[in-house]
């Protein structure tokens, strides 16, 4: 299936560079050709992955932690929809239902995509804070083992306002420096994570340029696309790179 995904969003990528290099139409009819089997044969081969969907809430539903409960069962409640709608669209266009309004269950199942994206962010968002404030305690527990200050390590909590010495603007830029350097060590010591920031943050290019809400064009999304498929690729052969739960 990732393959197949892979292969997809490289033939738009390469139909939008023909188009742009000015190619024949009739290259670029054969590559648009192929990206629409592509598409079709992944809608076969989805045709189970409701259920599969539906499983899975359901085990979400078990999770201890209530945040990550809300946005995994969430999250897979909405693929479960985006699947339907999905299927739906492969009866259309394989003949089998061809009263089937194919751009209304488009834009529906994008919809369903974009929320399940949305959930998967928002979790990976809170697993982020989670490790960003467990590292910042590490760190201020080892600076004041060692009794070094904030150039040894990432302190988060300034005691400085506004109003006293290094306070104002140097000093939020200090903080903000700081942040983004506990956010670089805590992705680089999380690669799971890293990895499922980076997937989604390209699908969500998809659902958001295909739903007319920022259209940047089948370049980006091609790319977007087949970024995410090989990452979804390399969780496969690496499944140590799968976030969990």
């Amino acid at each position: 299936m990732g393959k197949l995904r892979a292969a997809q969003y490289a033939c738009s990528l390469l139909g939008h560079a023909l188009q742009k290099h000015g190619a024949s139409p009739e290259l670029q009819k054969q590559i648009r050709q192929l990206e629409g089997h592509l598409s079709l044969g992944r809608k076969l081969l989805r045709l189970g992955n409701s259920a599969d969907a539906l499983e899975s809430a359901k085990r979400a539903v078990h999770l201890s932690d209530v945040v990550l409960r809300f946005c995994i069962t969430v999250s897979h409640l909405n693929r479960a929809l985006y699947f339907a709608c999905d299927n739906v669209l492969w009866a259309g266009k394989s003949g089998l239902a061809p009263r089937v309004d194919q751009e209304k269950w488009a834009q529906r199942s994008f919809r369903y995509y974009l929320f399940s994206l949305i959930m998967n962010l928002s979790r990976d968002a809170y697993e982020i804070r989670l490790l960003m404030e467990q590292e910042s305690s590490a760190c201020s527990r080892r600076l004041k083992g060692s009794g070094g200050g904030v150039p040894g390590g990432i302190e988060m909590r300034g005691s400085g306002g506004p109003g006293s010495p290094g306070g104002g603007l140097p000093q939020l830029a200090l903080k903000f420096r700081l942040r983004v350097l506990l956010l670089a060590r805590v992705l680089r010591s999380h690669p799971p994570l890293l990895l499922d920031v980076v997937r989604n943050a390209c699908d969500l290019f998809i659902p958001l340029d295909k739903l007319g809400l920022w259209r940047c064009g089948p370049g980006i999304v091609g790319l977007c696309g087949l970024v995410s498929s090989i990452l979804s690729i390399l969780t496969l052969i690496c499944p140590w790179l799968r976030l969990k739960p």
